[in-house]
């Protein structure tokens, strides 16, 4: 009995321990935000919005059959830029990289210090021809609705350069210097990979022994009613993105009639394979990306939410749990599985000589292609299994950190530009042309200062996309004073 009434009161004690232990972090932990003076708001002119709309009107479509590029449109966005903004075309070394991309070089008055890189990229996806009934508005008129601009590119990423742009302009216009020199790099092929764009870039800045103290390209926004547990808009500032990866999977087996099936044909074992991948993914983990979400938005949560991510440690399982439950949070937390294309028969009574699977892999941030690679072989377990790379791979980016000069300049501008707008380091998802900028900079940041809410979520790449010009207002109004403060400094 003696023995009994010991251990309950050592699990008494531990529970004590333990519940004063989580206390103690929720309580204590501190806010990551920074409060700054909001700026002095500059006027946005109606010719801005007009030049929005033109670039919207240019339909500088990347297709994926390199054979349908249509030069012309891509020459008219040249004719475009070289007009709406003379000063930068004039004043600055403008270089055209492989006839569509820009590179626009400004000197500042302090060689010693390391130059800072805007990019954004000019081209857009298609519009598929059957989906145009579908469109609320034209997807090549820019027009304004309601205050709203619709159009293909408006968010994807005509809003980050043409809001570069126009920011570099007035400044030239209004006489100001830079201390530090200051890249504006724009790609023409973002949507297919950036080889001629962004790349192309990268290896002439490289060429010119470049070093820059950091880079700011597309990729995370201001989201709006999207963070759970969370009213206030939140700006992701992507600091890595996810690699990638494409794989093919094939076998073949002897075929035959169909009226006379062996136990196993190709499609059986093939889809067996893909089958696995699906149902036993690479394990889930707290990249470094989400720990500093959690991080930075822990303390801004509920009780409940800030209590767990105060006390990752003891509740990983249940964090990572809840991360699982829905495909965009899920794709956070792991190396994402996905079978895109299958290949297999010609006929509906002919058994298949063989059959072959590609599977795509987003590779989370602290995995590898070599880790997604040696997971294939182990999952299919097969020596008739044939498994190989497909088209372009990256290995996932490094990750930019949250103390650096890059992180906490974007940070300020946005309390000043975006006041009561959290501020969070993100995990990029997608693939971005800033990749081909890691040897440029250790500092990588990814944000374009939109708001994105649940009705415009799916817009960009899809239907109907569409932006409030308050957005592309204050878009011009984030990058004057990102500029501003970056080379001053």
């Amino acid at each position: 009995m003696k023995v009994l009434k010991v251990l309950l009161l050592l699990f008494l004690i531990i529970i004590l321990i333990t519940t004063g232990y989580v206390l103690f972090n929720t309580f204590t932990v501190a806010s990551k935000q920074i409060v700054a003076e909001p700026i002095e708001k500059i006027d946005i002119s109606d010719a801005a919005v007009s030049n929005f709309v033109k670039a919207i009107q240019i339909q500088t479509i990347s297709p994926e059959n390199i054979a349908e590029f249509d030069s012309v449109h891509f020459n008219r966005f040249n004719n475009f830029l070289q007009k709406t903004y003379p000063l930068a075309d004039s004043l600055l070394d403008h270089k055209l990289i492989n006839d569509f991309s820009h590179l626009y070089y400004w000197r500042g008055t302090d060689p010693t210090l390391k130059p800072v890189i805007l990019m954004g990229h000019l081209d857009v996806v298609p519009v598929i021809e059957e989906n145009r009934k579908f469109w609320k508005q034209p997807p090549f008129e820019g027009k304004i609705v309601n205050d709203t601009i619709w159009g293909r590119g408006c968010i994807d990423d005509k809003i980050g350069v043409i809001g570069i742009m126009e920011s570099v302009e007035q400044l030239l216009k209004n006489g100001f210097e830079p201390k530090r020199d200051l890249y504006v790099a724009i790609g023409h092929d973002e949507e297919i990979g950036g080889d001629k764009g962004a790349k192309a870039i990268a290896s002439y800045l490289l060429s010119k022994g470049v070093q820059a103290e950091f880079v700011i390209d597309e990729g995370g926004v201001i989201s709006s009613g999207m963070v759970p547990g969370i009213e206030k808009d939140v700006a992701l500032i992507g600091i890595a993105e996810k690699g990638s990866v494409s794989v093919k999977i094939s076998i073949e087996i002897e075929g035959g009639h169909s009226s006379m099936p062996a136990k196993e044909t190709a499609i059986d074992v093939l889809s067996g394979v893909v089958a696995r991948l699906k149902s036993e993914p690479l394990p889930a983990d707290i990249s470094e990306p989400v720990d500093g979400f959690l991080r930075y938005l822990g303390p801004e949560m509920p009780f409940v939410n800030r209590m767990a991510f105060a006390n990752k440690d003891l509740f990983k399982p249940l964090i990572i749990s809840i991360y699982e439950a829905t495909p965009s949070a899920n794709a956070l937390v792991r190396t994402t599985t996905a079978p895109t294309i299958f290949n297999s028969g010609v006929k509906d009574n002919i058994i298949p000589l063989s059959a072959s699977a590609i599977v795509n892999f987003r590779i989370l941030s602290g995995s590898s292609i070599g880790e997604v690679l040696e997971h294939v072989n182990s999952v299919a377990n097969d020596p008739r299994i044939k498994i190989e790379r497909v088209n372009d791979s990256n290995e996932p980016s490094k990750v930019s950190g949250t103390d650096e000069k890059g992180f906490t300049t974007i940070q300020h501008t946005i309390a000043r530009v975006f006041p009561g707008t959290l501020v969070s380091p993100y995990l990029v998802v997608g693939a971005t042309d800033s990749r081909h900028f890691s040897e440029l900079s250790d500092q990588i940041y990814r944000f374009l200062p939109t708001r994105i809410d649940p009705t415009n979520v799916k817009s960009f790449h899809g239907l109907n996309e569409r932006i409030a010009l308050s957005e592309f207002e204050n878009a011009i109004q984030f990058y004057t004073e990102l500029i501003k403060k970056a080379v001053l400094e």
